[in-house]
């Protein structure tokens, strides 16, 4: 067998697996977005329509809060757990990301038993105050699923993108008279600026396709995957839920080029 032929063979199931679960089932979803009674144009009902248009918004701003939070906490986190060590380092690294595995209906379930009708912040403020504090089925509550979801993807490359740092230069500054303060601002964090657009790229693509946690918590709030879902399932306008989708895939593969176009391979490595 020739090398080419080795090649090729090596490629065809990667071949095969992006025909069959990626580009036959985007092709699909194009196609069946345009069925709708506006053709192409109901593409354009994510910005034109004032609902969809506020869902959008919604979605957008609810990401972006949750990547600026997610970096802020990750970053000092992160920085923290990877320059010192301490006894129980490692059970709290592992606590920081278990929620890695936990799908997002098990998020929002414990949002619920957290700050739902009968969670425990409701019980605590009950007593205190004589009034129940209730957010899980707010925008607050999906904040916070959102949150913890996201800051044990982030802060896994932070501290990876610390490890790297050259410790030389943060010396060389503090010879120089540099400040604790003004090391960090002038030497830490632009090198770590990479790894934080990478990483805030992931959280942000996260926090906007997340449905499980909006599934289970988005009663008071509309967010774009619980408009398809209510869009595909009780209204029955797949034309619409597939736009929608394209729309969302869209938004969110522009953002993740972005990063990856001011990040290099930080991006991929990211995810």
């Amino acid at each position: 067998m020739s090398q080419k032929s080795f090649v090729w063979l090596c490629l065809l199931p990667l071949a095969v697996v992006t025909t069959a679960f990626f580009l036959l089932p985007m092709a699909r979803l194009v196609v069946v977005g345009a069925e709708g009674p506006h053709g192409l144009a109901g593409y354009l009902a994510i910005l034109a329509e004032s609902r969809y248009r506020a869902t959008l918004i919604n979605t957008v701003l609810l990401a972006a809060a949750t990547t600026i939070v997610t970096l802020i906490v990750a970053t000092i986190a992160g920085m923290f757990l990877q320059r010192h060590r301490f006894p129980g380092r490692a059970v709290l690294i592992a606590l920081l990301t278990f929620p890695l595995a936990f799908p997002g209906v098990v998020v929002g379930f414990m949002i619920i038993l957290l700050a739902g009708r009968q969670g425990l912040i409701g019980d605590l403020s009950n007593r205190v105050f004589g009034e129940k504090f209730v957010f899980a089925y707010s925008i607050y509550g999906l904040f916070l699923g959102y949150l913890y979801f996201s800051i044990p993807r982030v802060i896994l490359t932070i501290m990876a993108a610390v490890q790297k740092l050259d410790v030389g230069l943060e010396e060389a500054a503090r010879s120089l008279g540099a400040s604790p303060w003004a090391v960090q601002r002038d030497v830490v964090l632009p090198a770590l600026a990479p790894a934080f657009v990478a990483s805030g790229a992931i959280a942000f693509a996260t926090a906007m396709g997340a449905f499980g946690t909006a599934f289970t918590l988005a009663t008071n709030i509309d967010v774009l995957p619980m408009l398809i879902y209510t869009e595909f399932t009780l209204a029955a306008n797949f034309a619409t839920s597939a736009a929608l989708s394209v729309g969302l895939g869209l938004i969110t593969w522009l953002i993740l080029a972005l990063a990856r176009s001011f990040s290099g391979s930080a991006v991929a490595a990211a995810g």
